[in-house]
């Protein structure tokens, strides 16, 4: 499999390699691939718990606007 970088993506994956944390590019992408599939988890889960609440909450002051912000911000802080 060939994967393509951009500059400063491969400039991250060295400093990465230079720090000691990994021996080699694979490992560090593996560890972000490994990372991404928790985040992604993570956000496909808050996501339902919220759809969970609107359907059993009888009223709610939020508009689905605001719900779609507070989740981009959350989103935005990690």
């Amino acid at each position: 499999m060939n994967v393509s970088f951009t500059k400063k993506q491969e400039e991250y994956i060295s400093k990465q390699i230079e720090s000691g944390d990994f021996q080699n590019a694979s490992e560090v992408v593996r560890d972000a691939l490994r990372l991404h599939e928790v985040y992604r988890h993570r956000v496909i889960q808050d996501l339902k718990a919220e759809i969970e609440k609107g359907w059993n909450d009888v009223e709610s002051s939020r508009s689905v606007k605001d719900i779609i912000q507070a989740k981009k911000n959350t989103i935005s802080n990690v």
